[in-house]
């Protein structure tokens, strides 16, 4: 039993094993218990269900700060509210997704837990990756945070734009090289039909599959902004990967309330923009101004939290017409 208190990532191997048999646990009981059945969640559901998602989260972030002390639980917070609010716009571009294949609600809370499980996977090996590149060249943090400041100044002064998934070069290649059903088959992904030609039965995806390779890609893309966001905060691999995927665990739990309320948001990017441009431009201050003393923590969170908390309430006031009509 001494592999498990080994270190691994600068941090013993049974760390490792209890998050990643806590995140197991919870999708097991969320896909096999709360929705063994396929059926349409309702927005009050969808808020308690992420009410409870955060408070794993906050809890498992209290053993993080007692067990690798207060800085790091600190930046484990800081880590899990920025991944948290870039999520808003995630879930604007996944309920495009599933209206472009069709997708009844009924149907999209199982293709977003497998969606998730894929994205534990994608982020442990970019954050794997990224951990290694820092470590043996550090001046890399410097292009990260030059990244984070470009994309949120790019943020704060672009328009909306819109996702074209007709044009997804992924759509495009399954379609020419894979079966795809017309027509859902409930929660399936594969389906077996008869081969137009010989009558034999095939196997042929389904829109639903189609949509969770999109939505996969997706991430894939926003993890280009919220993985050197969290990297420019700390390097502890730790820290990095367990805010992130507990930011994003109860992502599929709050989808369906924000969906139906993403509009109310429209003014949440600027503070986001803000928030990138910020977390960039403390790697400089920190190795240029401060000489290399670390950027308080306690500050950066605050800064963070005002500037998102700010973002929310802004935009909720603007819109607060559209949500009074509907």
């Amino acid at each position: 039993m001494e592999f498990l208190f080994a270190d691994w990532l600068g941090t013993p191997v049974w760390f490792w094993f209890a998050f990643l048999a806590l995140v197991a646990i919870l999708t097991a009981f969320d896909l096999g218990v709360l929705h063994k059945e396929d059926r349409e969640m309702g927005i009050g559901e969808s808020l308690k269900l992420s009410a409870f998602y955060i408070s794993i989260a906050l809890a498992f972030g209290v053993w993080v700060w007692l067990e690798k002390g207060a800085d790091l639980g600190m930046k484990y917070y800081t880590g899990f509210f920025i991944e948290k609010a870039l999520s808003i716009d995630n879930v604007f571009v996944i309920s495009l997704i599933f209206t472009y294949f069709a997708i009844p609600r009924m149907y999209q809370y199982r293709a977003l837990v497998w969606g998730i499980i894929a994205v534990i996977v994608l982020r442990g090996i970019m954050i794997g990756v990224g951990a290694a590149v820092v470590q043996q060249w550090y001046w890399v943090l410097y292009i990260f945070a030059a990244f984070l400041i470009a994309t949120g100044i790019k943020m704060l002064f672009q328009g909306e734009e819109q996702m074209d998934i007709a044009h997804n070069p992924a759509v495009k290649w399954i379609s020419r090289h894979m079966r795809v059903t017309q027509e859902l088959h409930a929660q399936r992904f594969f389906v077996k039909v008869p081969d137009a030609k010989t009558g034999r039965l095939v196997t042929a995806a389904t829109p639903l599959f189609m949509a969770l390779v999109v939505i996969n890609l997706a991430d894939l893309v926003f993890a280009v902004d919220s993985v050197p966001a969290i990297f420019a905060i700390t390097t502890d691999t730790f820290i990095v990967y367990t805010s992130n995927i507990m930011a994003i665990l109860g992502l599929r739990a709050l989808y369906f309330a924000l969906a139906a309320m993403v509009h109310r948001f429209q003014y949440l990017k600027y503070a986001l923009a803000l928030v990138l441009v910020f977390i960039g431009s403390k790697i400089f201050v920190s190795d240029f101004v401060l000489g290399g003393d670390k950027f308080p923590p306690v500050a950066s969170l605050g800064v963070t939290a005002a500037l998102i908390a700010g973002g929310i309430v802004y935009s909720l006031w603007k819109t607060r017409r559209e949500g009074a009509v509907s």
